[in-house]
């Protein structure tokens, strides 16, 4: 995606005149009046389409795990959904300059809720990864994804041209691995600590004109995973290996941990497989009733596949290239550096979740744990994803000026 900064500046009169095509909309603080409600609307029909697809996957397990009540998990995801869409609401009028301001603090309440989490964080499932806050379990890692994303933004602008030095390139990419490092050894969360070091990767990527250095960057990173990968192979059977290690191997050898480690990955592709083109039905899943497990969380895409066929998973992914789409165009057409940055980090941060789950249920990489964006149970998740949505429609209320990257 090329950024409009990085040419020439347009001249007054062709911004008048762009700014008059603008569609009417809705006013605040004598800002502008426009609003992107094809942005709004991709976001309520993943988030309707999310609540569907959780109550007819989790119906069952929710059954069987909480006495009868069926619509736990829908019930739970419909207040958290509710409760970001007002969250989205507020932020769309909020001055997305205020997050220029405020990023500094915000990335340092990330690294202090990360912290937080060794002595008053809550174990699950062999990690310790959330805080309980008034009864509502809060994982500090997606708080730290969006602070990441209004902090580097923050950076990119100040920086300017020194961005595209070896020193300007490298103070993002620390200020980040600080904190990915930290989500990784603290709350022994990795998938997110990847998805940390990917935002500011995509956001550097865009700012930047000179692309060789990432090159070696994902050449290094792609030799890297290889010889984990063959270091991990090599050591098969010795009794020291941990989890990630078993996971790879489940992922290369399903079938032979088809009982254990790749259990709920082969039940999900058996689930993709028997979909077919048009799949069996809404609600009308088998591989739901207790073959996949948890699969309200990161296998729901698998569910979709059986349900909705072929022809419901890809217009689901359309859905999803609709939303990067609107992301391109609001971002080439921000106000400034800042708003484009931020913009272009939130359009990163989905991009790669819905990628990287997507993958795992297709058993294309090992299992992460990631859930997909809007569709997967998860409050902090949706919470969190929502904040970003109404950062980008500030972002979209501009009024459309265009600043040249070189001033």
């Amino acid at each position: 995606m090329r950024l409009p900064f990085v040419g020439k500046r347009k001249k007054a009169k062709k911004q008048k005149k762009q700014l008059k095509r603008r569609p009417a909309g809705f006013r605040f603080g004598g800002g502008s009046a426009f609003r992107d409600y094809s942005l709004i609307f991709i976001v309520v029909f993943l988030l309707a389409f999310g609540l569907v697809m959780l109550y007819s996957t989790s119906s069952y397990v929710a059954a069987v795990r909480y006495s009868g009540d069926s619509s736990y998990y829908f019930a739970r995801q419909l207040k958290f959904t509710l409760g970001g869409l007002v969250v989205m609401f507020v932020f769309s009028f909020i001055p997305y300059s205020f997050w220029r301001y405020t990023a500094p603090y915000a990335y340092l309440f990330a690294i202090l809720m990360i912290l937080a989490t060794i002595p008053f964080g809550t174990a699950a499932n062999g990690a310790t990864r959330w805080l309980i806050v008034s009864g509502v379990s809060i994982q500090p890692a997606e708080i730290a994804k969006v602070a990441i994303i209004t902090f580097t933004a923050c950076l990119i602008e100040n920086l300017g041209r020194r961005v595209n030095t070896f020193w300007g390139f490298i103070g993002p990419i620390g200020a980040a691995g600080f904190v990915a490092v930290l989500i990784w050894k603290i709350t022994d969360n990795l998938s997110s600590a990847i998805i940390v070091g990917a935002i500011v990767m995509g956001m550097l990527y865009v700012a930047c004109p000179h692309h060789k250095r990432f090159i070696v960057i994902f050449g290094g990173a792609a030799a890297t995973a290889l010889l984990w990968v063959y270091n991990t192979v090599r050591m098969a059977g010795q009794s020291n290996m941990g989890f990630r290690e078993s996971r790879i191997l489940a992922w290369l050898y399903p079938q032979e941990y088809a009982s254990g480690r790749a259990y709920q990955t082969i039940q999900a592709l058996y689930a993709i497989g028997s979909g077919g083109i048009f799949g069996k039905g809404l609600g009308n899943s088998l591989q739901k009733l207790g073959h996949v497990p948890e699969l309200q969380n990161d296998m729901i895409f698998s569910i979709i596949c059986e349900e909705l066929g072929l022809f419901g998973a890809i217009s689901i992914l359309l859905m999803y290239v609709l939303l990067i789409w609107r992301f391109m165009v609001i971002a080439s057409n921000a106000d400034d550096l800042y708003g484009a940055m931020l913009v272009v980090g939130v359009m990163t941060h989905i991009a790669v979740q819905v990628v990287l789950n997507i993958a795992v249920v297709t058993n294309s990489i090992p299992n992460t744990g990631v859930t997909l964006p809007f569709i997967s149970y998860g409050g902090s998740s949706v919470m969190i994803l929502l904040a970003e949505i109404g950062i980008v429609l500030s972002v979209a209320k501009g009024s459309g000026k265009r600043f040249s990257f070189k001033s």
